[in-house]
């Protein structure tokens, strides 16, 4: 499917970004503009207890080949004391709706047992440089069979409804009775008549484990082209995955007809690391879009993000 490697097209180590961030570029999330299109990604700044992620962009030419600008304030701030995205925004995954960009993300909060929870929020933008909270809740968190990590949602408009695709949480694991506790995560569906509230199909992973029951699934993306649904996605191993590269994240491919039934076809994908470059160790965090009609995906590589972002340009 890769008809042409650009290699790695963002560098957060040769820009300014905002929030005090000197590493990453989490995350590239594209929305097309008339002369150019923009991606937004999470960079990281450090306090007393960890990371915090802000959301920040890189307007780019329509062939990815230059950076035009970059973003100089976050454009949404983290959330107020104790709630859902009070220590960090990741993803942030925009669409347009009603002349406004309405962006889905990924709060944030840390705990005392395990490292974090997550859920979905709504913010919303006139222009897509700075956006406001629907409200200071999430629209989309744990539920019956999702009891935590909800979050990652990537969002269409297809068949007359919004479609929107996460991450939930399963369990958690200690590889160790002394080990930190690791999480698994599966990817979920849900529908909605107007991208506000929504039913999901609580529990029910939509793709099968290649690496067995632990597997874990992230970030997926969605994209109608050639007459079918093409969905990308990240996956791991449960433990180890921080310091061995073989367990570390890979970005899996999927298709479907109907939005229901996916098929898995990681190796129809084809994408692998550069040898000692910056994503010779890992690939993750996937987009599918389109620029100037041209299907591409985004993607990080080694160390989750710290040395930026790369793009294929796609043949689907």
């Amino acid at each position: 499917m890769i008809a042409q490697r650009l290699g790695r097209i963002f560098d957060p180590l040769a820009h300014t970004l905002p929030c005090g961030a000197k590493e990453f570029a989490q995350s590239p999330q594209a929305l097309e503009f008339p002369d150019f299109t923009r991606v937004y990604f999470c960079a990281r700044s450090v306090d007393d207890q960890g990371f915090r992620a802000q959301v920040a962009f890189a307007d780019m030419t329509k062939d990815f080949a230059r950076v035009l600008r970059v973003s100089s304030a976050p454009v949404l701030p983290l959330g107020d004391l104790g709630t859902f995205d009070e220590h960090g925004i990741f993803p942030f995954s925009p669409i347009r709706k009603d002349g406004q960009v309405w962006a889905y993300t990924c709060g944030w909060n840390r705990r005392a047992s395990v490292s974090v929870d997550t859920a979905v929020g709504l913010a919303v933008s006139d222009d897509g440089e700075s956006f406001r909270r629907l409200g200071p809740g999430p629209i989309l968190g744990p539920s019956l069979k999702e009891p935590f990590l909800v979050g990652d949602a990537f969002v269409i408009q297809a068949q007359g409804r919004f479609h929107m695709w996460y991450m939930f949480g399963q369990r958690w694991k200690r590889e160790t009775p002394e080990a930190a506790p690791d999480r698994v995560y599966k990817i979920g569906h849900a529908v909605s008549d107007n991208g506000v509230d929504w039913v999901k199909e609580d529990g029910i992973q939509i793709l099968p484990d290649r690496l067995g029951p632990d597997e874990c699934q992230a970030l997926p993306s969605v994209l109608h082209y050639g007459g079918r649904y093409h969905m990308v996605f990240c996956f791991r191993e449960v433990h180890g995955f921080r310091t061995d590269p073989t367990k570390g994240y890979r970005i899996g491919y999927a298709w479907s007809a109907d939005l229901v039934t996916w098929t898995r076809d990681d190796a129809a994908l084809g994408l692998t690391g550069t040898p000692g470059d910056w994503d010779s160790d890992m690939q993750c965090y996937p987009n599918l879009c389109l620029s100037d009609g041209e299907p591409y995906l985004l993607y990080n590589g080694n160390a989750f993000g710290r040395f930026g972002f790369g793009a294929v340009r796609l043949s689907l």
